[in-house]
């Protein structure tokens, strides 16, 4: 695993904007003068752990339920029943990602997973690809992640699919004008729609979109712990419409399934010691059960603070995970995003940034292995 200076494409902000990708100027969010060179050997290391945790990641959500510990993962009680109704039922997922600490030599550690609604996707789906296809034509990439869309959506019983994104979010409109993309590639009709236009029908007990239209199936962009506290939460379970991610992944987005994890796989090598008890470790990573993109994560090492970022999250609570550091290329600190598709492994993304928290202000860099 090294860190290589390259010359970005001449015209690259064009192919980009081409294949979607509006923001990538934002506080240089998206850098083509580094890229990661990984070899064939590191690429299957994070292929295989992606899996192996990703059956992990079930196995505790699988716990969690059985032994009615849901409320030790910050969610309602309220929801409980709807959460477990939902993973009895199987309902359908589409993709996840895991947060890698790596540095090509160690075992890759988990540091957190978000299964309900990680963006990024046009950016190695499709992005990242066409840099790989032009600057290096000969290597190749871990990303496997357009293809692997499709085929999930093919899952589907055909049919209309509506993808809900906030109004004024254009990070979270191009992940699901993306997304309509893959699903209508897939043979289903798609609408994008925004979030806060929908109604729902009490009658009929289905969701509605701001034309009348039936929503059958939904792909929301919003966190799941945010629709439990809007006032339309407790219509859900009951309802016609469904959504993705299902409800069930609700729990795999909270930080609170680290520690759950660690006591069913303690001294897992792809594992870090997490808990929900302050007080157990001396260096470690303080991280609410609901958040995102860093904020209000504290690094603490031997009882000092080295690194925080501030942020709206923590009502929910905290809980600590033992403190590893990301590895340092030429000050720079490179965190792998490790997709799943349905139950597959599907490629990486990488980010880094020059703060050993990773934020929404952490550059997309570019990777290819020989």
């Amino acid at each position: 695993m090294k860190r290589v200076q390259i010359a970005p494409r001449a015209g690259y902000q064009s192919r980009l904007e081409e294949a979607g990708l509006s923001f990538h100027s934002w506080d240089n969010y998206w850098s083509e003068s580094v890229a990661y060179e990984f070899t064939l050997a590191q690429v299957e290391t994070i292929e295989a752990v992606a899996e192996e945790l990703h059956g992990m990641a079930i196995t505790a959500l699988k716990h969690v339920i059985a032994n009615r510990q849901l409320g030790r993962l910050g969610i309602n009680a309220t929801y409980h029943g709807a959460i477990e109704s939902s993973f009895d039922r199987g309902d359908f997922s589409l993709y996840g990602r895991f947060d890698l600490r790596y540095d090509g030599v160690n075992p890759p550690k988990l540091l957190e997973l978000n299964y309900d609604t990680p963006t990024s996707i046009l950016e190695t789906a499709v992005c990242g690809w066409q840099w790989m296809e032009d600057v290096f034509p000969m290597a190749d990439q871990f990303n496997s992640l357009h293809e692997k869309l499709i085929e999930q959506w093919k899952r589907l019983p055909q049919g209309p699919i509506h993808v809900a994104t906030l109004r004024g979010n254009e990070e979270d409109w191009v992940s699901g004008a993306y997304l309509v993309d893959t699903l209508t590639q897939a043979g289903h009709s798609g609408h994008h729609i925004v979030i806060e236009e929908i109604d729902y029908d009490t009658e009929r007990k289905i969701f509605m979109d701001r034309s009348g239209r039936d929503i059958e199936t939904v792909f929301a962009l919003y966190p799941w712990e945010w629709m439990f506290a809007e006032a339309f939460g407790p219509y859900i379970a009951g309802s016609r419409t469904r959504f993705i991610e299902p409800m069930w992944k609700a729990p795999l987005s909270s930080k609170a399934i680290l520690p759950v994890m660690w006591e069913l796989f303690p001294g897992h090598p792809n594992l870090l010691p997490a808990y929900f008890e302050a007080g157990k470790l001396t260096s470690f990573a303080r991280k609410p059960i609901y958040s995102r993109e860093g904020a209000n994560v504290t690094l603490v090492q031997d009882g000092r603070v080295i690194a925080a970022d501030d942020g709206p999250y923590g009502a929910e609570g905290y809980v600590e995970q033992e403190l590893c550091l990301l590895p340092e290329f030429d000050g720079h600190y490179p965190v792998i995003g490790a997709w799943i598709v349905g139950d597959q492994p599907a490629g990486m993304t990488v980010r880094e940034s020059p703060n050993p928290i990773t934020t929404n202000m952490s550059n997309i860099v570019q990777h290819y292995f020989i």
